[in-house]
């Protein structure tokens, strides 16, 4: 059954939900917030974009033309009722497609500023635990897209000195920044989520720049709850204004 809510944060803005197929989380209201929109910038694409929240985020922070891609039909269908509702079918195009293909077309290479992605974290293994519902096993593990891949197409369609930001597990530090720089896009920012101060890192944001020089720095911690599991200040903010 589907659900219409408002974002975490934007009263104004509503979003059409199935809880059997997907749900925006955390990770997507903080990519569309994180992410650095520059002046210059014209061409954005959101990766795996599920019910589009991202896309409709991002319309409250420019008013640059925004496009997405989801690969799975249901999900798109929600993301389409959305961008209905909130009458952003002016500034958001919606496809239904791989990725992989999106990338492959000649008129989008080499065409893009930004490039966002809140991709599957999990490596589809054997022994990986997976979620019975097949939506939600695509949006999590990487059965029809490898972090590989995702690399290969934001390379593909990213201008020189173009971004590509992503949300991702921090235990894959080590191969986001291995594949990043496999296909030409320089590490610039990564901030490091903290459930508390207790507990490590379970989730990053990393930002890199298509044939950019080095150059990496650490952004502040986000940290979501203090000890007394009270909401941060910043976390508080979040929802309310763009983390600079």
């Amino acid at each position: 059954m589907n659900n219409v809510n408002d974002i975490l944060g934007y009263s104004d803005l509503k979003i059409v939900q199935n809880r059997d197929y997907f749900s925006f989380s955390l990770d997507s209201i903080i990519l569309a917030n994180y992410c650095n929109i520059r002046l210059r910038d014209k061409k954005i694409v959101d990766f795996c974009s599920g019910n589009c929240v991202v896309p409709i985020i991002l319309s409250k922070r420019c008013d640059k033309k925004i496009e997405g891609v989801e690969l799975q039909k249901s999900v798109y269908e929600l993301g389409l009722q959305s961008i209905k509702l909130n009458h952003l079918e002016d500034q958001i195009s919606f496809y239904n497609m791989d990725v992989k293909e999106f990338s492959k077309d000649p008129y989008r290479i080499s065409q893009y500023d930004l490039v966002l992605c809140n991709p599957p974290y999990f490596k589809n293994e054997e022994r990986s635990t997976k979620n019975l519902s097949f939506e939600k096993m695509i949006a999590r593990h990487e059965i029809t897209l490898t972090l590989d891949e995702l690399c290969k197409c934001a390379n593909l369609i990213l201008k020189d000195n173009g971004c590509f930001t992503i949300v991702h597990r921090t235990e894959r530090l080590v191969d986001i920044i291995d594949t990043f720089r496999k296909y030409h896009i320089e590490p610039k920012r990564i901030k490091f989520i903290y459930e508390t101060t207790e507990k490590e890192s379970f989730l990053m944001l990393i930002d890199g720049q298509k044939m950019g020089k080095p150059g990496l720095k650490i952004d502040k911690p986000l940290i979501l709850y203090d000890k007394s599991g009270n909401m941060t200040e910043e976390y508080s903010k979040l929802q309310t204004e763009v983390i600079k």
